[in-house]
């Protein structure tokens, strides 16, 4: 496995795990490895040290993770995209099925400026990426077990 450090063209700095280097040249040249920030395809690899052998160990491996530290963190992920979630449904403006529609709209200056979330098929986000249109999806969220049948 390798782990490159990568960014996107909106300058966001992030890292992902490959077989190997010419699985990122493959999945990168298809338009696969996207950033996790924005959504954005235009990923290149950033400048990093080589892993070296030696004998401290800076970190443990996942593996090496007590299971109470596994939930914590677990636990702290989910909190901070239910942070997202609420912020989003709080200050942006619900569109519901018209989200394709209205963003392109706004994106080109036949809408008025704002913040705005909804529903998109994969294909309609493909579409809106493809054509330079921001938009991201919302962190999805485990179903609330108060709820659950």
């Amino acid at each position: 496995m390798i782990r490159y450090a990568l960014s996107c063209d909106q300058d966001h700095g992030f890292e992902a795990w490959f077989g190997s280097s010419s699985d990122y040249d493959d999945q990168a040249a298809r338009g696969l490895v996207e950033c996790p920030f924005c959504g954005s395809t235009a990923v290149r690899k950033q400048i990093m040290a080589p892993a070296v052998s030696g004998t401290k160990k800076t970190a443990p491996s996942p593996d090496a993770l007590k299971p109470e530290a596994l939930k914590q963190m677990q636990s702290m992920m989910m909190q901070a995209a239910q942070q997202v979630r609420d912020h989003v449904e709080q200050n942006f403006d619900y569109v519901g099925d018209a989200f394709a529609r209205e963003a392109r709209d706004i994106h080109e200056g036949r809408s008025e400026k704002r913040e705005i979330y909804g529903e998109a098929t994969p294909a309609e986000v493909k579409k809106l990426k493809d054509d330079g249109v921001p938009c991201a999806p919302l962190p999805s969220l485990p179903p609330d077990p108060k709820k659950a049948n």
